[in-house]
């Protein structure tokens, strides 16, 4: 299985510094997810990692080989990438779509083959859209769209899947499916999982490993139970919380300190009250 890793990664757009000298080791065969606040370079990281962008400085390593130097169809067969927000060509069916996933295999001397087809199948089954193959990505809804892009990265038939807010604009349902989606896939089909997500309550529920960015480089990484405190979550989020034990999975889930309806009716009961003394 592939290993994926960054040495003193510098990223950065122009003058503007993202990422400074970062060092992290993604695990095999575990769900890695990246939190941290809006603009801290989650999705920074995740494109360097896929060669989408070159970096200022330091290396990504994919199989002990610089990335930078590999060639991009070796890279496609080791490591899928599904960005953020995704646009599909007006008109185009989910298998067509998927068999985008094969462009890595194809060349010159080297054409559709009963392999290709044996593995956009595949993809179409493991993300349960047979039924749906001949149907326009675009008539499809929220949660049936993403599942069709994780089968165009399942079929590049990689090691590693690196997702970008894979959640984004879903409803709770449709988070769920896409997220026990990967689960499953990452439990069945031994893949390595990187993925940006905002839910730190569920990150904590999926992931095997966590890793936090802050102020350009890793603020703390490990197991959720390890990463996400309280602690954390105020220099990370500058959000106080509170953390406790999700009842159902054991995980460590946040609970945000803010104003609410519960503070209203607290404020009502405490009036009540110093009125009834008044009297």
């Amino acid at each position: 299985m592939d290993t994926l890793l960054a040495n003193n990664l510098t990223l950065g757009y122009g003058d503007s510094i993202i990422i400074d000298s970062l060092d992290i080791k993604i695990p095999k065969g575990e769900v890695t997810v990246l939190i941290g606040g809006n603009g801290c370079g989650k999705s920074t990281l995740l494109r360097s990692m896929a060669r989408l962008l070159r970096p200022k400085s330091g290396e990504v390593v994919l199989d002990s080989s610089d990335i930078s130097k590999m060639r991009t169809k070796d890279v496609a067969k080791k490591m899928a990438i599904l960005p953020q927000s995704p646009t599909t060509p007006e008109g185009l069916s989910v298998y067509q779509l998927v068999k985008q996933g094969r462009y890595p295999y194809q060349g010159f001397a080297k054409r559709w083959s009963d392999e290709d087809e044996a593995a956009v199948t595949q993809a179409l089954e493991d993300t349960n859209l047979m039924e749906l193959k001949d149907r326009t990505v675009d008539s499809l809804s929220g949660g049936q769209r993403q599942r069709a892009w994780i089968a165009m990265t399942l079929a590049q038939d990689t090691d590693i899947l690196l997702l970008d807010e894979p959640t984004t604009y879903l409803d709770m349902t449709h988070q769920i499916e896409i997220l026990d989606l990967l689960f499953d896939l990452n439990q069945d089909k031994g893949r390595t999982v990187v993925m940006v997500l905002h839910d730190i309550n569920l990150a904590c529920r999926y992931a095997d490993h966590i890793i936090a960015v802050k102020d350009k480089t890793v603020y703390a990484q490990g197991k959720p139970e390890d990463v996400v405190t309280c602690d954390m979550m105020q220099h990370v989020f500058e959000m106080l919380c509170d953390v406790r034990e999700d009842p159902l999975f054991g995980t460590p889930m946040c609970i945000p300190h803010g104003k609410g309806r519960c503070l209203i009716k607290q404020a009502q009961a405490e009036a009540q009250a110093q009125q009834k003394q008044t009297v």
